[in-house]
């Protein structure tokens, strides 16, 4: 979480939307180098039986459990031979399609973000126009319910449930400084993505009453956090993904405005194309075929630190891994 070397810049992406969206999609780009403004911070109605802090400190976070090597926390799971990135890019691109919504009215591509990235951290990305977190109209992190390790199905008032290849997210948070990474314990992480059908709940038509598919957790002493969830799909004009932000504690964890990080993770071809054969992802089949890491409009600058590791079988479920260094 170092505050030198290159300070993220924007990338504009394909062309690949209806005109409703890339509107959206455009705000997004435009606003990625822009500080956000603070807003008001809510915290949430958990009933903890303990205080957590209410703001970290960026550098020297919780969890002085001693140093591990840089080269053992930030091994590159099913890493690629592209370079690393060091900087944030563009807009999160997503066409209309049946049942695609779109972004509130005047609304933008997420929250912007001045956040400087160290070599060997994880990019900062645009967190696209669905991420739930009050930057670009609701805000999911305020209620009551939103930490759970579970996020298949919809909470509070909302019953969903998403259907999908079952998966397993573990994700490990460490505080990258220099060549010294020390896990993040107590840091929390906010989870979304999109459904078997490319939907995102809150924001597109059919699910936009759910919030399926987003969760928090908070990470244990060894900086590790884990989400039950599904498989989501491939939408056209993007490569199959998971987005998440980084907070100090869950305390933190109530609106982008206080965020560390955002970001988001890749998942490998063949396990995409192995999930996809199945039934109900069968509109991703033809989408993927029309994409690659190299040519996506968030990982083409370089995927090694994104790029997560996947075990498992369309049978048994997946496990999804990745090093999440900030």
């Amino acid at each position: 979480m170092s505050h030198h070397h290159s300070i993220r810049t924007g990338r504009t992406g394909r062309v690949v939307r209806a005109e409703e969206y890339a509107g959206a999609e455009r705000a997004a780009a435009e606003e990625v180098d822009e500080v956000e403004e603070a807003g008001e911070v809510e915290e949430h109605d958990l009933g903890l039986s303990h205080d957590l802090p209410r703001i970290m400190a960026r550098r020297g976070l919780l969890g002085l459990l001693g140093g591990v090597g840089a080269a053992a926390a930030l091994t590159a799971c099913g890493a690629d031979d592209s370079s690393s990135s060091t900087s944030a890019t563009g807009a999160d691109q997503r066409p209309a399609g049946p049942g695609g919504g779109t972004p509130p009215d005047g609304a933008g591509g997420g929250g912007a973000s001045d956040v400087e990235v160290a070599e060997g951290e994880i990019p900062e990305e645009t967190a696209g126009p669905y991420p739930g977190d009050g930057s670009n109209g609701p805000n999911v992190l305020t209620e009551s319910g939103v930490v759970r390790s579970d996020i298949t199905s919809s909470f509070g008032s909302a019953s969903g449930v998403a259907a999908g290849i079952p998966a397993t997210v573990r994700l490990k948070v460490y505080d990258l400084n220099g060549d010294d990474a020390t896990p993040l314990a107590g840091a929390a992480l906010y989870l979304w993505h999109c459904d078997r059908e490319g939907r995102y709940s809150m924001y597109d038509d059919g699910v936009a009453d759910e919030n399926y598919l987003r969760g928090v957790q908070e990470a244990d002493e060894d900086g590790y956090l884990t989400f039950t969830t599904i498989f989501p799909a491939c939408y056209a004009g993007r490569w199959p993904h998971m987005h998440f932000e980084v907070y100090a504690s869950l305390a933190a964890a109530t609106g982008a405005e206080s965020k560390l990080r955002t970001s988001q993770l890749a998942l490998p071809q063949d396990v995409c194309e192995a999930v996809y054969a199945t039934e109900g992802y069968e509109q991703s089949v033809a989408n993927l075929a029309q994409l690659s890491l190299e040519t996506d409009n968030i990982f083409s600058d370089g995927y090694s630190l994104q790029l997560a590791k996947v075990t498992g079988s369309v049978d048994e479920g997946y496990t999804i891994t990745l090093n999440v260094p900030v």
